[in-house]
């Protein structure tokens, strides 16, 4: 076990300085160009990648303000947000929602009267589907007279069980 940590340990360490030396920006790597430093990183895997971890790259503040994709507590770090933790974002939907209200009655009557037209619309559209399925109980072979009345109609059968 012991043998099989002395080889996993500096090769993850290796790969890990490896990965973290090609990902890191020009102007945040110290001393020596990025080709190099990869290049020590690959040919000594212990020294190489302790010293990248070490001298290699400009490490980010203690508040993250200089890492990208951390929040920072420094002023102006520039760096990314969750949204809601980022206030200007949370402010500009309670703007949304206070200009949404402020329109609220003109808005509100006009979708009432498109839910009062769409509404109208749809009783229409089911008694004409209804006026069809009368037509279709009385046609040849129903002998059921009017199709209304003493519960013939296809709208007091149940539905077929599937």
């Amino acid at each position: 076990m012991l043998r099989v940590l002395m080889i996993l340990v500096p090769l993850a360490l290796s790969i890990y300085a490896f990965i973290d030396c090609i990902t890191t920006d020009e102007q945040d790597i110290r001393y020596l160009p990025k080709p190099i430093w990869a290049i020590l990183v690959l040919l000594f895997p212990v020294v190489g990648s302790v010293s990248w971890l070490i001298t290699g790259r400009k490490r980010a503040a203690p508040g993250g303000a200089g890492r990208p994709g951390v929040r920072g507590t420094g002023g102006g770090g520039g760096g990314w947000i969750a949204p809601d933790d980022n206030p200007e974002f949370l402010k500009s939907l309670n703007d949304k929602g206070r200009k949404d209200d402020g329109d609220g009655p003109a808005d509100t009557s006009g979708e009432r009267e498109s839910d009062e037209e769409r509404l109208r619309d749809w009783e229409a559209d089911l008694r004409r589907r209804e006026e069809e399925l009368r037509r279709k109980g009385e046609g040849p072979g129903s002998g059921s007279g009017s199709g209304s009345g003493s519960g013939s109609g296809p709208e007091d059968t149940p539905p077929a069980a599937s």
